[in-house]
């Protein structure tokens, strides 16, 4: 198979390690060749609660038996996508009520952009420095790093990019200003949490202009750091929140929520504005159901804290400089990029799978399935601080 992977399958970089996978169950992976790996990453967050997990795959298979895909979305009222507007909406502070489904958390960005600028009738969007929301030709023009946007100019205009975390720079949100996007969490970047003053200071700063807050919780959500969506630990109410990844339990799925008055602009200015054949999807709406049930009432999220400071007290290491992050949302920085991927990669061979970030190439990527346990978390912190030490060890 791994012949067939490289020669028919395209790929993304000169060194995918195309391990053949067997089949996965809670925080195991298993290939064809007997081996079990503990996985650390969650498919890049988007397995919240790991692999197969008994509760979506019921929801997926009781759904299937019912009906799939009937209408391009918007036109039917099917149940399960229903039902899982309305949970999202509970979940959030008003005016946050009415969820367009798609199909991934880029298609998601790209509609809270067109969106902004209908609602506001503004065109300047600012966004991040290191920000990472995608890679459709919108989400990519909001990011700021050349090497990745220079061969697919011309970009979306009217594009500012500001620091992350930084006031003063808070003066460039004026009245021209549609919207400002954030991670609520930068992912690409190394996992950087912003200061509750610097979210405080940008909501306010947005409501005095007129401009829009966009939050991509598409990493952070979904229960991860210790609440449903990140932001809340803030104490603000953005115009828009926009979902992904784990939002379906390890189908793809992307969500944007605003109120009803903002979302009718799709509708209406133009009719038409934003359409999708897949999104809203019954099967994966009905995994998502299923997802946010589960870890709502499962007691994950009460979870959070303690196996944030497992890791933390575990990957002591001189190696290791910081461990970035919330709850299981973590980033370990070594103390240059030399050796992170051949760090990764030897974990993998002894059974443990970690990860790289896409900007802060010296760090390590720890994102597990919300269902680890400390002994897991124990040992793959084992295997971790034994691989770095065969890289960092004081020279005799």
């Amino acid at each position: 198979m791994k012949d067939d992977f490289y020669q028919y399958q395209a790929q993304t970089t000169p060194y995918a390690p195309g391990m053949e996978i067997d089949h996965a169950k809670g925080n195991y992976i298993y290939d064809q060749q007997g081996r079990r790996y503990l996985d650390m990453v969650a498919g890049v967050s988007a397995l919240p609660l790991g692999h197969c997990h008994p509760v979506i795959v019921a929801a997926i298979k009781k759904q299937v038996d019912k009906y799939m895909h009937v209408m391009v979305y918007g036109e039917y009222a099917q149940d399960p996508s229903v039902q899982l507007c309305k949970k999202i909406a509970s979940l959030l502070p008003a005016p946050l009520e009415t969820t367009y489904l798609v199909n991934s958390g880029t298609e998601a960005i790209e509609a809270a952009m067109k969106l902004a600028r209908s609602v506001t009738g503004r065109s300047q969007i600012i966004a991040m420095k290191k920000a990472y929301h995608g890679n459709t030709m919108g989400s990519l023009s909001l990011m700021d790093y050349e090497e990745r946007k220079a061969p697919f100019r011309p970009l979306l205009p009217d594009i500012t990019h500001i620091n992350f975390n930084c006031l003063q720079d808070l003066k460039w949100i004026t009245t021209s200003t549609a919207a400002v996007i954030i991670e609520s969490i930068q992912g690409g970047a190394g996992f950087k949490i912003p200061s509750k003053i610097w979210m405080q200071e940008l909501s306010k700063r947005c409501k005095d202009m007129g401009a829009l807050l966009l939050i991509d919780e598409i990493q952070p959500g979904i229960g991860r750091t210790g609440s449903m969506f990140y932001f809340t630990q803030h104490q603000i109410v953005p115009d828009m929140v926009i979902t992904g990844k784990g939002l379906a339990g390890g189908l793809p799925i992307g969500a944007l929520t605003a109120s009803r008055e903002h979302m009718s602009h799709f509708k209406q200015s133009p009719m038409l504005g934003h359409i999708t054949t897949f999104g809203g999807h019954p099967v994966i709406a009905a995994a998502a159901l299923a997802t946010l049930t589960e870890i709502e009432q499962g007691g994950y999220m009460n979870e959070m804290a303690v196996k944030e400071s497992r890791f933390r007290e575990s990957l002591q290491h001189p190696a290791i400089r910081e461990v970035r992050g919330k709850g299981l949302m973590l980033a370990a920085l070594l103390p240059d990029d030399t050796y992170t991927a051949l760090i990764v990669e030897e974990c993998r061979r002894r059974g443990v799978i970690f990860f790289l970030l896409l900007y802060e190439k010296r760090a390590i990527r720890i994102t597990p399935p919300y269902s680890i346990s400390l002994s897991e978390i124990d040992y793959a912190c084992t295997i971790l601080l034994e691989v770095i030490e065969s890289f960092y060890a004081p020279a005799p």
